[in-house]
């Protein structure tokens, strides 16, 4: 997955600069997807509420960050990983189409289980990374 910051990729070649890119970019990740359901989440409330406005910018909220996570995808490095998530973008995006039109919270609660289950793994994703030197915590700091 690339997701490209002029301030990131400052950071350089180097291992441990790699690293801190790489940890950025996950953090980055995991804070869309925290947008995310946060936006179905409130696109819920307002779906139950009867407030079809503010319904219909939570979703379109929840689709820009569905559709900023399908175009950070790298298809050529990324092999069936990146192919399946970008089909499984675009049926989420197909889907979110969908509740607002009917105001489904059926297919909602969908879309939040499968975006969900994908949040945890990236929640997981930095345990896989190896552990570096103090250097990478501080490099990371500074972005803050």
């Amino acid at each position: 997955m690339r997701v490209h910051f002029k301030a990131m990729e400052s950071y350089g070649e180097g291992n441990h600069a790699s690293q801190a890119l790489v940890a950025d970019k996950v953090e980055l990740i995991q804070m869309l997807f925290d947008g995310l359901i946060d936006s179905l989440v409130t696109a819920k409330g307002h779906i139950q509420r009867g407030s079809i406005e503010d319904k219909n910018k939570s979703l379109m909220r929840a689709g820009r960050i569905v559709l900023g996570l399908q175009g950070s995808l790298d298809l050529d490095k990324g092999g069936d990983l990146a192919r399946n998530l970008y089909e499984l973008y675009s049926y989420v995006t197909r889907r979110l189409v969908h509740v607002n039109a009917r105001n489904d919270l059926d297919a909602l609660q969908e879309v939040h289980t499968l975006l969900n289950e994908i949040r945890q793994a990236w929640r997981d994703v930095p345990n896989l990374l190896p552990k570096s030197a103090p250097a990478t915590g501080v490099a990371m700091s500074s972005m803050h």
